[in-house]
């Protein structure tokens, strides 16, 4: 129904403050099929136009017509979000709660993040767990996802890194990407009883990285050009590197760099690389190594890298404006 927003970077990350999985209200014919009541199609054909008005009233029609719970999620997202009416999270937590009475995943799972947060309801870690719980087990990714975080964390219940690994693979099964990584990552390391298997681990990572995500294809990049888990391939590496280096990754940026810099994988180029130090530099990615490089660039050069960055930095300021 909704499009999913994961937050966390890391499983570093997620051991010291995890970050929840998120969804927001974007693509509701993702959501299984509601009830064969015309009005659902209305319904959720007016959400998914944006047209949410529309949507509210259909749906609050389904409600009072025969209880629909698909129905009764649908208001609950719109009042949450304050989709074309005044935010309600209270009013959310109700419909999300009948709704999730009713069998609603979707529904449990938005009504563990509002319990999650604090949202509209008291904030109840205990009680998210169980909505996350009971969604994972019917299959929801996200809650999955969020489940095993809390296994990792430690604080709803003891920490168990292989129950975390049960649910993390449960949600990555279902193609959440954030799973897949890190899943990779605890792989790559094995660390808590959690067996090193280098070539599971870029599995795991090619199956995020198709999914677009960014720290993935770093990752895998890495991977493929060190030749651990997977036969070297510096070529593929590099290219790795700079579709997650153009997308603002300064992970990438530093890697790209250095190969461009190396003739590793790509033609050798300098200029190019301190570019792309630059850029890395610009999010706090240093490298004493690539400073040296730029300092022996020609002036024309450092002036034409200078006005490179300046481009850049203007543009990526424009987009988010």
């Amino acid at each position: 129904m909704r499009a999913r927003l994961i937050l966390i970077a890391s499983l570093a990350a997620s051991i010291v403050a995890p970050s929840f999985a998120q969804e927001k209200a974007k693509e509701p014919a993702k959501q299984e099929s509601v009830s064969a009541e015309p009005n659902a199609d209305l319904a959720f054909g007016a959400f998914q136009r944006g047209h949410y008005l529309t949507a509210y009233a259909e749906a609050t029609r389904l409600i009072e017509a025969n209880a629909d719970p698909k129905a009764m999620t649908l208001v609950g997202e719109i009042l949450a979000n304050g989709l074309g009416v005044k935010p309600d999270e209270k009013r959310a937590a109700y419909w999300y709660g009948r709704a999730a009475e009713a069998g609603d995943r979707e529904a449990g799972y938005a009504l563990g993040l509002l319990n999650l947060e604090g949202r509209g309801v008291t904030r109840d870690r205990a009680e998210a767990a169980k909505r996350f719980r009971v969604a994972a087990e019917n299959g929801h990714g996200a809650a999955a996802y969020n489940l095993a975080l809390l296994y990792i964390e430690g604080q709803v219940f003891p920490r168990d890194v292989s129950e975390a690994i049960r649910w993390f693979t449960a949600a990555a099964d279902q193609d959440v990407a954030d799973a897949q990584h890190t899943l990779a990552i605890l792989y790559r390391d094995g660390d808590e009883g959690v067996p090193r298997e280098p070539a599971k681990s870029v599995q795991w990572l090619e199956r995020a990285a198709k999914l677009d995500h960014i720290p993935a294809m770093v990752e895998l990049g890495i991977a493929l050009f060190n030749g651990e888990g997977v036969t070297r391939d510096e070529a593929r590496a590099a290219n790795l590197f700079k579709q997650a280096a153009l997308r603002g990754n300064p992970v990438a940026q530093n890697r790209y760099a250095r190969v461009l810099s190396a003739g590793r994988g790509t033609a050798q180029n300098s200029v190019d690389a301190c570019l792309w130090h630059s850029l890395a530099r610009a999010q706090t990615i240093s490298d004493p190594q690539l400073d040296g490089v730029c300092e022996t660039l020609a002036p024309a050069n450092r002036e034409a890298v200078a006005k490179r960055l300046e481009n850049w930095l203007k543009s990526a300021a424009d987009d988010r404006s």
